[in-house]
Protein backbone atom coordinates (compact mmCIF):
# COMPACT_ATOMS: atom_id res chain seq x y z
CA UNK A 1 0.00 0.00 0.00
CA UNK A 2 2.78 2.45 0.85
CA UNK A 3 4.39 1.80 -2.51
CA UNK A 4 1.18 2.77 -4.32
CA UNK A 5 0.69 5.85 -2.17
CA UNK A 6 4.22 7.10 -2.71
CA UNK A 7 3.99 6.34 -6.44
CA UNK A 8 0.79 8.39 -6.66
CA UNK A 9 2.40 11.24 -4.72
CA UNK A 10 5.43 11.22 -7.03
CA UNK A 11 3.21 11.22 -10.11
CA UNK A 12 1.21 14.13 -8.68
CA UNK A 13 4.42 16.15 -8.21
CA UNK A 14 5.50 15.42 -11.78
CA UNK A 15 2.09 16.42 -13.19
CA UNK A 16 2.03 19.64 -11.16
CA UNK A 17 5.49 20.57 -12.40
CA UNK A 18 4.76 20.17 -16.12
CA UNK A 19 2.91 23.48 -16.69
CA UNK A 20 5.34 25.73 -14.77
CA UNK A 21 8.25 24.04 -16.54
CA UNK A 22 6.81 24.32 -20.03
CA UNK A 23 5.03 27.67 -19.75
CA UNK A 24 5.59 29.76 -16.63
CA UNK A 25 3.65 32.69 -18.10
CA UNK A 26 0.57 30.52 -18.68
CA UNK A 27 0.72 29.45 -15.03
CA UNK A 28 0.92 33.07 -13.86
CA UNK A 29 -2.08 33.97 -16.04
CA UNK A 30 -4.08 31.00 -14.72
CA UNK A 31 -3.25 31.87 -11.10
CA UNK A 32 -4.38 35.48 -11.58
CA UNK A 33 -7.66 34.26 -13.08
CA UNK A 34 -8.03 31.70 -10.27
CA UNK A 35 -7.51 34.41 -7.63
CA UNK A 36 -10.38 36.42 -9.12
CA UNK A 37 -12.94 33.60 -8.74
CA UNK A 38 -15.50 33.73 -5.96
CA UNK A 39 -15.43 31.24 -3.09
CA UNK A 40 -18.46 29.49 -4.54
CA UNK A 41 -16.83 29.05 -7.95
CA UNK A 42 -13.68 27.67 -6.35
CA UNK A 43 -15.70 25.20 -4.25
CA UNK A 44 -17.70 24.01 -7.26
CA UNK A 45 -14.50 23.53 -9.27
CA UNK A 46 -12.87 21.66 -6.38
CA UNK A 47 -15.93 19.44 -5.92
CA UNK A 48 -15.96 18.59 -9.64
CA UNK A 49 -12.24 17.85 -9.54
CA UNK A 50 -12.64 15.55 -6.53
CA UNK A 51 -15.61 13.78 -8.11
CA UNK A 52 -13.63 13.22 -11.31
CA UNK A 53 -10.71 11.88 -9.27
CA UNK A 54 -12.95 9.45 -7.42
CA UNK A 55 -14.51 8.32 -10.71
CA UNK A 56 -11.09 7.70 -12.24
CA UNK A 57 -9.95 5.74 -9.17
CA UNK A 58 -13.15 3.70 -9.20
CA UNK A 59 -12.71 2.98 -12.93
CA UNK A 60 -9.05 1.94 -12.47
CA UNK A 61 -9.67 -0.27 -9.47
Amino acid sequence: MWHDLLSAFGLMLVMEGVVPFLSPQALRTALVRLASLSDRELRVGAALSMALGVAVLYWIR
